[in-house]
């Protein structure tokens, strides 16, 4: 996935093996430890070949025999997305010059480390969109309901089947964009031909947004996902209100994540086991009660940070002038 994303934007790509440690088993335990020797091996020819000033690190399994390569010889910088850090960073801070944060709860996980508050980063390109634009590039009614429904970038099995079902109650009262992710994309062509022709037109299913996933953001009135970390960046620049159902599967990070934007009165929590029975009434009461969407819409754009990518690139430019090359 990330090689792909890569590729479209033009930066090299150079993978390094790793695997996660924690709650794998016993059985797949060795082979995971291997997988981080031969990433450690991996990371050191990296560092030898590139010669990087800084480190930067957003999580995830590679982050740890990077790190550990990296032998303090290189000044580390961490940015943490989510409200709760993995164990990856958690790991890593020992060794962090600067940690930067998405929200302000995530430095009571770090209390012996200067930690630097920023938001989460947002691209430019989404948004440049206006709602006008985007309404009228995905072919949606100005003055239409919307409803943005999607799941990450692999999709999400149990809200797609969820929203699926709910489709004939749902389009007559609003359009949907419905981003599948290619894995459930067939099931999705499937019941699209079943739908009868005057509810298919209220129906916008993607199997991916590239581009145009601003777009998708710029047009809705109410979003329902995942709660990954982008959620409390993309979410908030829009002002957009959301149903979050976290993976529930991904320790309790999404969870977390949910909570923060719940607590503020800018979003709802849906369970997963739950989705079948409460996503359509939830979603038609949200649609139907105006004043509540619009503020629930204040309270997330309320936690819009603008500056959180600038202040980060000024952070690591310090870093790299203080650090050097590799020797």
């Amino acid at each position: 996935m990330e090689r792909e994303l890569l590729a479209r934007t033009g930066v090299s790509f150079t993978a390094i093996p790793a695997a996660g440690l924690h709650g794998v088993g016993l059985r797949r335990l060795p082979g995971n430890l291997m997988q981080l020797v031969r990433g450690y091996r991996a990371a050191r020819r990296v560092l030898r070949d590139f010669r990087p000033h800084v480190l930067f690190f957003t999580g995830g399994y590679v982050a740890g025999p990077m790190g550990m390569a990296a032998g303090g010889r290189t000044p580390i910088a961490l940015y943490v997305p989510d409200v709760e850090p993995g164990l990856a960073l958690k790991f890593l801070a020992r060794m962090a010059t600067r940690i930067f944060v998405t929200v302000e709860e995530t430095q009571a996980f770090f209390p012996k480390k200067e930690v630097q508050v920023v938001g989460y980063p947002v691209r430019e390109e989404i948004l440049a969109w206006t709602r006008e634009k985007a309404r009228k590039t995905l072919h949606l009614p100005a003055d239409a309901r919307v409803l943005l429904v999607f799941g990450g970038s692999l999709g999400a099995r149990s809200i797609n089947k969820a929203l699926l079902e709910a489709l004939p109650r749902l389009l007559p009262h609003m359009y949907v964009v419905h981003i599948s992710g290619s894995r459930d994309w067939p099931m999705v062509e499937e019941r699209l031909a079943q739908l009868p022709a005057k509810l298919r037109e209220h129906y916008r299913p993607y199997p991916y947004l590239h581009e145009t996933m601003g777009a998708a953001l710029a047009a809705a009135d109410l979003v329902v996902s995942r709660a990954g970390a982008s959620t409390l960046g993309e979410f908030p620049a829009w002002g957009l209100p959301a149903v979050l159902v976290p993976y529930p599967y991904a320790w309790r990070y999404q969870k977390v994540n949910a909570m923060y934007l719940v607590e503020r009165g800018a979003a709802v929590l849906l369970l997963d086991e739950d989705l079948s029975q409460r996503l359509e009434g939830t979603v038609l009461d949200l649609m139907q009660d105006v004043a509540r969407r619009q503020a629930m819409g204040r309270a997330m754009r309320a936690l819009f940070r603008p500056q959180a990518a600038r202040e980060m690139v000024q952070g690591l430019l310090v870093l790299a002038q203080e650090g050097g090359s590799t020797s």
